[in-house]
């Protein structure tokens, strides 16, 4: 999430007439994430997110995102719900970009998660990937492996701080794609679960928001992009890896669905991938976001230490012990 594109009271008087929701009362941007503009939208009683798409989110992609969400609240996973306006669509038009207004999810994010809310975690995402397989919707993975290579050549290295950094990427992306996995259990996976994307309240987990990632992939690779996004604790500057919440969200994820031996064999790799994807993106953000933007950057050095981590570690057992 973040403020890109800028609104008025003239635009919150159209969205109220478009849509058949209490009368919205006042607004607030978001600055939380890298994406998207979004804004809080409050009402008397209740709570909206207004989410307007930015580049680079395809436009013909939208209601795919809208129709998953839409499905996964009627399979009672805990998700924004997109609210159709009067002419029965999920989409309208602000600032002549594409929008939409999805429910607001009860909860917050945490700072830091202990292991109970990995297990729960898991269990959620497991629970996900069961309900996907239900759901008759397909969008190609826009961030996996195989369609990251025009996203690396498009970076400017020109930050003394990431200098020598170029040589390792290319190295290391030549290496994890001939090593990714050919076939593995897969369906619709969030695809971005990162912890200011899970919401919990009164220290329970309330349900997930964001999936402007979602498309098919390896349902394993949700567990890898959740192994960097979620398991490792910050000391000081470094990042280090904590092998009990592994071992928890791989527990809680167990309850549900079961993980076969070739999927657990693919971690490493599948981790290793994760890490390539969050430091391309971020070092290409780092680069190429508008001072203008009203948004936080998030810093690449995090992700290089991790992908660093992944390539000392080679087994399963290596996460988890």
């Amino acid at each position: 999430m973040a403020v890109y594109t800028k609104i008025n009271k003239k635009d919150i008087s159209y969205i109220n007439r478009k849509f058949e929701i209490e009368k919205i009362i006042n607004f607030k941007g978001i600055k939380q994430g890298i994406e998207n503009t979004n804004y809080l939208l409050r009402s008397k009683n209740n709570k909206f997110i207004l989410t307007i798409f930015e580049k680079r989110v395809s436009q013909k992609e939208i209601p795919f995102f809208m129709k998953l969400m839409d499905q996964l609240n009627d399979s009672k996973i805990n998700c924004p719900k997109p609210q159709k306006n009067k002419n029965g669509s999920y989409l309208i038009k602000i600032k002549n970009k594409t929008a939409c207004i999805v429910s607001f999810l009860k909860g917050k994010d945490k700072k830091s998660l202990n292991l109970k809310n990995c297990h729960d975690i898991g269990k959620m995402i497991a629970e996900m990937h069961l309900s996907t397989k239900k759901i008759n919707l397909s969008r190609k993975n826009s961030m996996g492996i195989r369609y990251l290579n025009p996203l690396l050549n498009s970076i400017k290295f020109k930050s003394k701080k990431f200098t020598n950094i170029e040589k390792f990427l290319k190295i290391n992306f030549k290496d994890i794609k001939i090593k990714w996995p050919k076939k593995l259990p897969s369906g619709i996976i969030h695809g971005d679960l990162f912890i200011d994307n899970i919401f919990f309240k009164n220290n329970k987990l309330s349900g997930m928001i964001d999936f402007y990632f979602a498309g098919n992939d390896f349902f394993m690779y949700e567990i890898a992009i959740c192994v960097n996004a979620l398991c490792f604790d910050k000391k000081k500057s470094k990042f280090l890896i904590n092998k009990k919440k592994v071992k928890n969200l791989i527990k809680g994820y167990e309850t549900v669905k079961k993980i076969s031996i070739k999927e657990k064999k693919s971690l490493n790799i599948l981790c290793r991938g994760a890490a390539m994807r969050y430091l391309l993106t971020r070092l290409y953000d780092y680069s190429n976001t508008p001072k203008t933007a009203l948004i936080k950057i998030k810093d690449p050095s995090e992700y290089y230490q991790k992908l660093i981590i992944h390539n000392n570690l080679r087994t399963f057992r290596d996460y988890l012990i």
